[in-house]
């Protein structure tokens, strides 16, 4: 992977750096990556995880190959909204990878799951039981996971169908303008939508890997279909509050497409946000909340409707954000 490390990486340490970006990757494995001598900068290879960049370098990583992994219980407290015989509904913390992947064995939602339920449905060895949706690694918000076949069968198809509705709150940079379904400058990348009596920004772009970044999503022609639609809550000196829905389930789609329109979330270095003061400093951890989830009860076919509370850091930033 090639990796472009902007103004916003000065400071900070080459293996901090990696693993923040490295969605899925912990610290201890980027380490390895470095001693191991699979990571470059400006083509020079570094030995060294505490490296301070100055920004603006080029960083190469070779990751190593990992054994097929197997999710195993792990004693992990997490945060539960709902749950009965089929399905549980989660509030997932910040920096809870959802499930085992290339760097990440342990600590991710389905190992605490499997703790707590003793088995999610799946084949043997499943890496991803249960798992009918993903948030990204350091958005917080509501999950749902099925607890038998039936209902990932009934849930997947929903999502496939595009019949759940998915919520989100996203801190943004910049001052959005009030009435944004008017603002000439949003609609040249979209259009305006009346939803429910309220004007939203309906963005229809899509999305394929970033060619000259693996790590990243871009907006181009030739990706898969996106949309984001999306209205102002309230509007700070530099920062807005935005609700956004998404229509498609695209990797980073709202990162993407806020970024895109010229307001990255608050926090996203890895699409262009700048430090902002007060907000939270973990690598990567950027203000976006599942703020709510709604779909079909896979036994009952009732409509249910999930909403998770911001987290006190997302909170606290507002109050600094000026939101």
């Amino acid at each position: 992977m090639r990796i472009a490390a902007g103004s916003e990486a000065a400071g900070e340490r080459l293996d901090r750096f990696l693993a923040g970006l490295l969605e899925g990757t912990s610290r201890s494995q980027v380490l390895a990556w470095i001693r191991g001598g699979r990571v470059r900068v400006d083509s020079v290879v570094e030995l060294r995880g505490g490296r301070r960049l100055r920004g603006g370098e080029s960083l190469d990583v070779e990751p190593t190959e990992r054994p097929p992994l197997r999710a195993e219980p792990e004693a992990i407290e997490i945060d539960v909204l709902y749950e009965d015989e089929h399905l549980v509904v989660v509030d997932k913390a910040a920096g809870m990878v959802v499930h085992p992947g290339a760097g990440r064995a342990s600590g991710t939602l389905v190992n605490a799951l499997l703790h707590r339920l003793g088995r999610l449905p799946g084949a043997p060895g499943d890496q991803r039981p249960g798992i009918v949706h993903r948030l990204d690694r350091f958005t917080t918000g509501v999950m749902v996971v099925a607890k038998t076949g039936r209902a990932h069968r009934i849930l997947q198809r929903q999502f496939q169908k595009r019949a759940v509705d998915k919520l989100y709150w996203a801190a943004v940079e910049g001052r959005v303008a009030r009435a944004a379904h008017q603002d000439a400058r949003l609609l040249r990348h979209g259009r305006a939508a009346m939803r429910g009596g309220t004007w939203w920004v309906r963005l229809e772009m899509p999305i394929r890997r970033d060619k000259r970044n693996r790590v990243k999503m871009a907006v181009a022609r030739a990706g898969r279909e996106a949309v984001t639609e999306f209205r102002l809550l309230r509007a700070g000196p530099r920062h807005s509050m935005l609700e956004a829905r998404i229509h498609t389930g695209r990797t980073h789609q709202i990162r993407v497409h806020l970024a895109r329109v010229g307001h990255p979330v608050v926090g996203d270095a890895l699409y262009g946000a700048r430090r902002a003061a007060g907000v939270p400093t973990d690598p990567g951890r950027y203000l976006l909340h599942a703020r709510s989830l709604a779909f079909d009860h896979p036994a009952t076919g009732d409509r249910l409707r999930f909403r998770a509370p911001l987290p006190p850091d997302f909170a606290a930033s507002l109050g600094a954000l000026g939101l």
